[in-house]
């Protein structure tokens, strides 16, 4: 969105969305416990340790809605949060989320055992491949060393799927803005190689607060179109 009062207007009526109902939903460990798939869905994926957990909860404006794991990679489940609701309207009258985000299970799974990482990958790819809800998919990447092997082998498998995405660089305020700006230009040289990932490359702190107001708009806009103000 290039035009500055679109972009503010969007920003805000996100802002206002997810300062109403943002409820857990379910875990699903196996594609057969995943919800219907009837609205809009947004999943967050990125190597364990990422920031994933603290990314989500400074997007919905909650201190814990999706728990940082002690131990990196504990997260082997599909889990899913009801975003919104139509207005005046309740979850006891039936009605539906506006749409879900989805935190997938962390990878680079240096000290989980091989079984438990090939049952992650198979609901993963499964995932990805067939649900012809999943709007976007932000893969998170750490901005303090870039992209790695298994982001570039996630974006693979993204682009064979044909799921669009954004890269989402996390813990900017780690590193020095040079440090930054160069990290921000490679992965954006590198993103071009890629036919399903988003031109924009997204720079985020979940503790600074950096870049949220931008990300939380962009992720309503791709559940429910640039249009959308509520």
């Amino acid at each position: 969105m290039s035009d500055p009062e679109d972009q503010a207007a969007l920003e805000e009526a996100a802002s206002k969305l997810f300062s109403g109902p943002v409820d857990f939903l379910l875990s699903a460990p196996q594609l057969k416990f995943l919800p219907d798939p009837v609205v809009p869905e947004i999943a967050f994926c990125g190597r364990s340790n990422v920031g994933k957990s603290s990314l989500l909860n400074a997007l919905t404006g909650r201190k814990a809605i999706a728990r940082a794991s002690v131990t990196p990679g504990r997260t082997q489940e599909l889990n899913f949060f009801d975003v919104g609701r139509p207005r005046d309207e309740s979850v006891e009258d039936g009605a539906l989320p506006l749409f879900r985000l989805v935190d997938m299970p962390g990878y680079g799974f240096a000290k989980a055992p091989l079984k438990v990482v090939e049952k992650w990958k198979a609901l993963v790819n499964s995932y990805l491949r067939g649900r012809q809800v999943l709007s976007r998919t932000l893969v998170l990447v750490d901005s303090r060393h870039g992209l790695k092997e298994v982001d570039r082998a996630m974006m693979k498998m993204l682009d064979e799927a044909a799921v669009g995405y954004r890269i989402v660089l996390t813990k900017t305020d780690k590193i020095k803005a040079s440090e930054l700006a160069a990290v921000t230009e490679r992965t954006i040289a590198e993103a071009r190689k890629h036919v399903a990932a988003h031109p924009e490359i997204h720079q985020t702190s979940a503790e600074k607060g950096m870049g949220i107001e931008r990300l939380r708009a962009a992720v309503v806009a791709d559940a429910l179109g640039e249009d959308w103000t509520g």
